[in-house]
């Protein structure tokens, strides 16, 4: 709590008490002689110091509302004790002689009921859950500082010593409320330890002194030694300034303690043992009846709450161990989780050396999703249940076999050489390709494993996680099984992890654009669309083509923010020419966006943001993405052809290549993949099947485009063969959004030049 937040009266009224305390001070000892001065030092001096410490209170709780409660009862508190003591000074008069009338007794009382009220809100905003070792702890404290209080404090006065009478009972009520304070103290002591926060670090102080004035005066007055004036009187006034302080210097409490944020130590268990040995010594001298019948029962009570907490802590522990065990483990297969993996990693590469590395297998199963698909969800759990038993007996003393998510598993390796991890990872594979019965199916799946190792080229664990990852997919794409991870000295595209990285930048920055594939009539050549493909302006690596940015796509989960950033640049691009030039721009979609209920209505707002026609717009999905859900791919297309957007399978001859399912998925254009169109020239099959491809898709009211038209001669067969749009190299290359505007203001535009040229 800095200065400026503090009431700007604040440091005036703490020089103020503190001042009025020096006052009175010089009054202790000799003072002037005279009623006058008794009265300005006792009921003057002594009172008014008490009152910007109410104010000050009563300023902290607006500063600090959490402590609300705590701060406005004691400044009650205060005000009632400073009305208690001004009336108790006034009825005793300067020679402290007169009789006190029982209201002020009772006034007291409420001050300290009101301090009860503080230390109890104080206690409860620290710890809002009380967990049952927090309040055995706390009836140790308070039982156990009780047995004493009343033992030692109250005792003595309950029997009438040699040649002093007994105490009446009235008269002992100040100090059982000071007992039973101090008991609520180390209450306080007892839940939160040894740790106080600043407030309750001079609270606490300041509240023990109190209680030690009151005790010494009962004491003294008991035994007819007090003397007005005496330096006694400083004790409650420095308790209040103790009060003044703490309220000035008050800010936003700390977090609240809960019980898994407390670290045993002595300075927890500190306040409940010396209350449990101090209870112990009180039965120990109150044998043979020497104390007060309630110090024994207090005193015994703390120690049976001491053996319930022994009892408390033992569960406790039982269910952290219990807890502790369930966070390291995995909760279907019973293997240790990534958690468990990367401390026996960070283990294991702290002793590994280039002699002797480690090295670390990720496996991934192959096959996984068509099991969930076909046989449900709880085959595919019992596959996954049957890994670790199949693999385990594999495994020497000290290798970990850890379950890391879905359907992926790691191996941790230590003390082993790389042929020997690439030979263990073979024999893994072989362990897996082993059939699994599940369901009374005998269930076959396949394994990609990357292999990694360290220290070398892996120097921490993170990097040996990255290196595994890179290598099994590898692997998994190469259909090898096993792939050993090897740098790749051109930081190559290889590094899939670095690239999804780089790509959520990339996503909201100006790195990416497109490039623009002409697609122009068969019949006459006129500029019909053009597809936009996204690339990616690397600020490292270059230009990146959608081979290798689509795939870390894919597997960040960014698939539908892409293809909506694509979308965006494309929409841009077609309002550039299209009032000049009303051609069509193709987007791809992606499953991600199928599955989004919202893209009708993205794409509406997309065409109005950029003041484009529906017509300007076609979107393609690919034939497999619509198959893997047709009613949904179905719907998908019916809303989009709804808002007047042409719709364009892609890819056509790659997945189902059956014509049946558009009797049901409504599109207006259907794209041949170049494994069609490739051989059409001079094979004769090829060309049957795209010519009555084109026949049945005329019949069935969609164009035909023919994709991957590499030269001339391919363009003249297609063209013969029934196909509506040409797209390929031999039509031109993608080019970027400026070059492709001056493309299309060409008067004419001859095939190009594509035989030379790969496709990419």
């Amino acid at each position: 709590m800095t200065e400026q937040r503090r009431h700007p009266r604040s440091r005036g009224l703490l020089v103020l008490m503190l001042g009025c305390v020096a006052a009175f001070a010089t009054g202790i000892g000799p003072r002037p002689a005279g009623a006058v001065w008794d009265g300005v030092y006792d009921l003057v001096l002594y009172n008014v110091a008490y009152l910007p410490a109410v104010a000050l209170c009563w300023l902290a709780a607006d500063r600090v509302p959490r402590d609300r409660l705590a701060w406005r009862s004691l400044s009650a508190a205060l005000l009632v004790s400073t009305v208690g003591n001004a009336l108790r000074t006034y009825q005793a008069g300067s020679d402290a002689t007169g009789t006190v009338s029982p209201v002020v007794d009772a006034i007291a009382l409420v001050g300290y009921l009101l301090l009860y009220v503080t230390v109890v809100s104080m206690i409860r905003v620290r710890v809002p859950r009380f967990h049952p070792s927090m309040w055995l702890d706390g009836v140790i404290g308070a039982l156990g500082a009780g047995a004493v209080g009343v033992a030692f404090l109250i005792g003595p006065y309950l029997d009438p010593a040699p040649g002093r009478q007994a105490v009446p009972l009235m008269q002992l009520g100040m100090p059982a409320t000071d007992v039973l304070l101090i008991a609520m103290l180390f209450a306080v002591g007892s839940i939160l330890g040894l740790r106080l926060d600043r407030t309750m670090g001079l609270l606490v102080p300041a509240l023990a002194l109190m209680t030690v004035g009151d005790l010494l005066l009962f004491s003294r007055t008991v035994r007819g030694t007090y003397v007005d004036g005496g330096p006694l009187e400083l004790t409650w006034l420095a308790s209040v300034a103790l009060v003044a302080v703490a309220a000035y210097l008050a800010r936003p409490a700390p977090p609240p303690v809960t019980e898994a944020g407390i670290r045993l130590s002595w300075r927890l268990i500190a306040v409940p043992l010396v209350c449990q040995l101090a209870s112990l010594v009180v039965l120990m001298v109150g044998w043979g009846d020497q104390l007060p019948i309630g110090a024994a029962w207090l005193a015994t009570g703390c120690t049976l709450a001491a053996i319930v907490r022994t009892f408390t802590t033992f569960g406790e522990l039982r269910a952290f161990n219990e807890v502790r065990e369930q966070a390291r483990t995995d909760e279907l297969t019973g293997l240790p989780n990534r958690r468990v993996l990367l401390e026996k990693a960070d283990q294991v590469l702290a002793e590994a050396t280039a002699a002797r590395p480690a090295a670390l297998l990720l496996l991934d199963l192959d096959g996984f999703k068509e099991v969930n698909d076909s046989l449900g969800h709880t085959a595919g759990d019992e596959l996954l249940r049957q890994i670790g038993p199949r693999l385990q007996p594999a495994l020497r003393p000290g290798e970990v076999l850890a379950r890391l998510g879905g359907d992926e598993f790691a191996v941790l390796l230590p003390d082993i050489s790389l042929d020997q991890a690439h030979d263990r990872a073979e024999r893994l594979r072989a362990l897996v390709l082993r059939p699994f019965p599940v369901e009374d199916i005998r269930l076959h799946v396949g394994v990609s494993i990357g292999v990694a190792t360290a220290p070398v080229p892996a120097t921490t664990v993170q990097e040996l996680l990255r290196c595994a990852d890179i290598a099994m997919y590898a692997a998994k794409g190469a259909g090898e099984g096993v792939h050993v991870y090897a740098p790749d000295p051109h930081g190559g595209s290889g590094d899939r992890l670095r690239t999804m990285e780089d790509l959520r930048t990339a996503l909201d920055g100006d790195e990416l654009l497109v490039h623009l594939q002409p697609q122009v009539s068969f019949t006459d050549g006129d500029v019909v669309g053009v597809e936009a493909l996204v690339r990616w302006q690397h600020p490292v690596r270059g230009l990146l083509s959608p081979a290798e940015l689509l795939p870390a796509a894919e597997q960040a989960g960014l698939l539908r923010p892409l293809t909506d950033k694509v979308l965006d640049l494309a929409l841009t691009a077609a309002a550039g020419w299209w009032l000049q030039h009303p051609v069509p721009v193709s987007v791809n979609l992606s499953a991600a966006n199928v599955n989004d209920v919202d893209l009708p209505a993205k794409v509406r707002t997309a065409l109005e943001r950029h003041g484009l026609p529906a017509e300007a717009l076609t979107l393609e999905l690919v034939e497999d993405t619509l198959m893997a859900d047709p009613e949904r791919g179905r719907q998908v297309l019916g809303e989009l052809r709804r808002l007047g957007v042409r719709t364009s399978i892609d890819d056509y001859g790659t997945g189902y290549s059956s014509l049946a399912y558009l009797r049901h998925l409504p599109a207006d254009e259907l794209k041949l993949d170049r494994t069609l169109t490739r051989d059409v020239a001079g094979d004769d099959k090829a060309a049957a099947i795209v010519e009555y491809t084109a026949l049945l898709a005329h019949r069935l009211g969609v164009r035909v485009v023919a994709e991957g038209i590499e030269d001339a001669e391919t363009h003249t067969a297609l063209a013969r063969l029934g196909c509506d749009i040409a797209q390929g190299y031999a039509i031109a290359r993608p080019m970027p959004v400026a070059d492709f505007r001056a493309w299309l203001g060409r008067p004419s535009r001859p095939l190009a030049d594509a035989s030379r040229s790969t496709p990419g």
